[in-house]
């Protein structure tokens, strides 16, 4: 199974990038997580350029195609979704890519409800299959990117991944007939 990670962060020293490349580490047995990088340079969005899509838009909509599942990690940029990520999931409203894909998220504070509240609204009215009760929340604020990965290598934290890793491969899996 091949799980879609995206930091809303573009941040060279992201905690939610730093959190993501955690979790790919915690994966599962049959679990691979890969990043998708590009948000940064992704045009503003334009439905005047839907009918002929950018080349980066056509890629990144191709990587969301060709996953099983999306896990989403962002920061709270004045109590809303970063322009970059928000731009990102303007591109996909149109297409197909995003519509039943699973969708999870994962945050890195302890704060940020608003971009949360934000975040669960905008992807349940763009996928049918945002995994709203599978979360994960490690308060990783003012730590930098070896600091995180330390933290998430504790054992307690390796299973809170694991855990949600696993149930969002589940939630994932084709329903069986």
């Amino acid at each position: 199974m091949k799980l879609l990670a995206i930091s809303g962060s573009l941040r060279a020293a992201s905690t939610n990038t730093a959190l993501l490349k955690a979790l790919a580490l915690s994966a599962p047995d049959g679990v691979e997580i890969v990043f998708y990088q590009g948000l940064g340079t992704l045009p503003i969005f334009s439905p005047d350029l839907e009918d002929d899509l950018p080349e980066s838009v056509q890629a990144f909509s191709a990587e969301i195609a060709a996953c099983d599942g999306l896990i989403i990690s962002s920061p709270e940029y004045i109590r809303a979704i970063p322009g970059g990520l928000k731009n990102g999931i303007d591109w996909l409203v149109s297409g197909e890519a995003l519509i039943d894909k699973p969708v999870a998220l994962a945050h890195a504070s302890h704060r940020g409800e608003d971009v949360l509240e934000s975040l669960r609204r905008v992807l349940a009215t763009v996928t049918t299959r945002f995994a709203e009760g599978i979360f994960l929340r490690v308060p990783l604020m003012q730590q930098t990117p070896d600091e995180i990965a330390a933290t998430m290598a504790i054992p307690e934290r390796q299973a809170e991944a694991r855990a949600f890793l696993s149930a969002f491969a589940d939630f994932c899996a084709p329903a069986e007939t």
